[in-house]
């Protein structure tokens, strides 16, 4: 399985709000992931994330996209 941890969007229209995750890569966007890892809020410009759980991920070998 490769995983890479990318963003999902979520929330509703004019609300843009988005989950980082760590997913299949040949599943779409929203599709169910293996872990949700934080979140991003553009309008705001906040950030949160976990990142010890990232630190796992990619020691098991999950890319980072660019979009992060």
């Amino acid at each position: 399985m490769s995983v890479v941890i990318r963003l999902a969007k979520v929330g509703k229209r004019g609300t843009r709000l988005f989950r980082v995750v760590a997913i299949d890569k040949r599943k779409k966007r929203n599709a169910i992931p293996a872990e949700t890892l934080g979140t991003y809020a553009p309008d705001q410009k906040l950030l949160t994330v976990d990142q010890k759980r990232i630190a796992y991920w990619k020691s098991k070998g999950a890319l980072v996209t660019t979009q992060l």
